[in-house]
């Protein structure tokens, strides 16, 4: 990937899902700040509309779409009304994300469904709305999807944020591969954030005694030890502005458990709590 100077980016249109709280809505502030036009997405049209008008207060230009990611027919109603409006795509984040905790056998099946559907599901809703106007349009453009550093470890509890993390993060890569054998002006990355705090597990389900306690915890965690939201969205500028793949909030942790994963899999080890 190639470097490139943010100031590159005024001007141009940024469309951000998962953008009405947390990681997705400080992401589209930053991109505001940077003079880009931004689209924000989110199936919470109410917090939505506050940050949009939030972001509109500053003179930015700002678009709210309240958009439900699993559903393809919305991701193409999205990209339909940002080139009505804004013309190209300069940056598209894929950037929501749920969770839900539990024992795999007692999640209940559309606990496990939905994560899967807006984590994963929803990341290739946005690649086949956006890519092709993107190559149409022919000009530079960034991609970045977010997944998490639950895409290189496995966690008890977690079994359906991880999977659908993992699966994000492989289809983050195929992407990458398949724009650069197209030899497309679209660069790819991957977003991994470490603990930031965030809402996402004041609205996460649960499902068993051992769900409700890994809710509690991490809300715990990410309350007391987390980044705050605008400090990722600065990494990922950082990262996107440096030419970088790999984005993450937290290296040396990604680093402690990227070998630790290296170990199990050349080692042919069995998996056992990071």
């Amino acid at each position: 990937m190639t470097a490139f100077d943010l100031r590159d980016l005024a001007g141009t249109t940024a469309v951000v899902t998962g953008a009405a709280s947390g990681i997705g809505a400080a992401i589209a502030r930053r991109a505001a700040g940077l003079g880009m036009r931004v689209v924000l997405a989110d199936f919470d049209g109410d917090r939505l509309d506050e940050v949009a008008n939030e972001i509109a207060a500053t003179g930015a230009e700002a678009l709210a779409v309240r958009c439900d990611v699993t559903d393809p027919d919305d991701l193409e109603r999205l990209a339909a009304v940002t080139a009505d409006r804004f013309g190209s795509v300069r940056l598209l984040v894929n950037n929501a994300g749920v969770d839900s905790t539990g024992r795999l056998w007692e999640l209940s099946p559309e606990r496990f469904e939905r994560v899967l559907g807006v984590n994963v599901t929803g990341v290739f809703h946005g690649i086949r709305a956006f890519v092709p106007r993107m190559l149409a349009a022919g000009g530079p453009a960034h991609i970045v999807n977010t997944a998490s550093i639950g895409a290189v470890t496995t966690v008890p509890t977690q079994a359906a944020y991880c999977a659908s993390k993992h699966a994000a993060l492989a289809m983050t890569e195929c992407l990458a591969i398949e724009l650069a054998a197209e030899q497309a002006p679209i660069t790819v990355a991957a977003l991994l954030p470490g603990p930031v705090h965030t809402a996402i597990y004041e609205s996460a389900g649960s499902d068993g005694s051992a769900g409700a306690a890994t809710r509690d915890r991490m809300e715990a965690f990410l309350r007391e030890n987390g980044v705050t939201p605008d400090q990722a969205a600065d990494t990922m500028f950082e990262g996107l502005a440096a030419g970088r793949f790999w984005i993450y909030t937290h290296p040396q942790r990604a680093d402690d458990l990227l070998r630790l994963r290296a170990d199990r899999l050349t080692g042919h080890l069995a998996p056992t709590a990071p």
